[in-house]
């Protein structure tokens, strides 16, 4: 990517597409037009290639293709996305290109297709997992860090509950000892993408709920997230943006258990609701600062017969 972001390839994909008089529509597959728009996808997951782009007008010339809705339309919509287009630039509130890019993820993950616009293999993770990163940045920066009207569109339960699932998922793999496996075993780039967007969903998956409320769900699904981002931060082969991203955010959510936190709870749920179907232990990330197990370096070490300076003695508790 980088060795063909230093020719001219980025300008000929470009004016490939800008000067076809053909609709999207209309573009058979492997055709110049399609050929190219799937050159730009994958160029503008690279540093070097997509900076070649942009000088070469790639966002201008492919934002228009985003409102098809169709397979051209899918690639449009992660193209701009990986480009960096600010969230203005998606039709319809960019309320497709969230639906679109969380769907991506899920097929994906699910290892399936969609019906007439694309077989299982086309896309990889890790380039759909980047691009609902890219959005969910391009969310958080129109809501300037101040509401959550942008991140909500994105942060649906289903959505964030995938980007948990791949989490642990890979959490799970890199555990010698861990129970239960699952379809798909994330690579460590897509669970850092997933780790930071995230982060810059928090606005909208910490929402409290209206009118407040003291919730038990919420302040175990945020305690149990928190373990497991954690974790995920603690491991050897985590990028260093992953684990900033993971630690930020694990912060915030535990900080924020005990009030109703409604999208939080839900994504929480679809999450435990997926590691039982896949026959995952439902412990692994429960903090061990929890226990209700009770020895003498418990909380009632105070008493007399739990205190290790009475040796053996034990007691009751009625």
């Amino acid at each position: 990517a980088a060795l063909f972001g230093k020719t001219d390839i980025p300008k000929c994909v470009i004016e490939n597409i800008r000067s076809t008089t053909a609709p999207p529509s209309r573009w058979t597959s492997n055709s110049l037009e399609d050929f190219s728009l799937f050159v730009v996808l994958n160029l503008a997951q690279w540093p070097i290639s997509k900076e070649a782009l942009l000088e070469a007008g790639a966002i201008d010339a492919v934002k228009p293709i985003m409102s098809e809705g169709d397979l051209q339309g899918l690639k449009a919509t992660v193209s701009c996305a990986l480009l960096g287009a600010e969230w203005s630039a998606f039709p319809d509130g960019a309320q497709p290109a969230s639906k679109s890019t969380a769907e991506l993820m899920t097929n994906i993950v699910e290892k399936k297709g969609k019906d007439g616009q694309y077989a299982y293999g086309v896309f990889k993770l890790y380039t759909a997992t980047k691009a609902y990163r890219d959005l969910s940045q391009a969310a958080a920066a129109a809501d300037s860090g101040d509401g959550e009207s942008n991140t909500k569109t994105l942060a649906v339960p289903s959505a964030v509950a995938l980007c948990f699932q791949v989490i642990s998922d890979l959490v799970l793999a890199a555990a010698d000892d861990a129970e239960g496996s699952s379809k798909y075993v994330p690579d460590v780039k897509s669970a850092e993408h997933c780790a930071c967007a995230i982060e810059y969903l928090l606005p909208a998956v910490l929402q409290a709920s209206d009118p407040p409320r003291k919730s038990v769900q919420s302040e175990k699904a945020a305690g149990e997230i928190a373990q497991m981002l954690t974790a995920y931060a603690d491991l050897s082969g985590t990028t260093e943006v992953g684990q900033v991203a993971a630690k930020n955010a694990a912060g915030k959510i535990r900080a924020s258990g005990g009030t109703a936190r409604p999208v939080l709870e839900i994504s929480h749920d679809l999450w435990t609701q997926y590691r039982k179907r896949e026959g995952q232990p439902l412990d692994q990330f429960i903090s061990q600062e929890r226990g209700v197990e009770v020895d003498e370096s418990g909380p009632l070490d105070f008493l007399p017969c739990c205190a290790p300076s009475k040796g053996d003695a034990s007691c009751v508790i009625s």
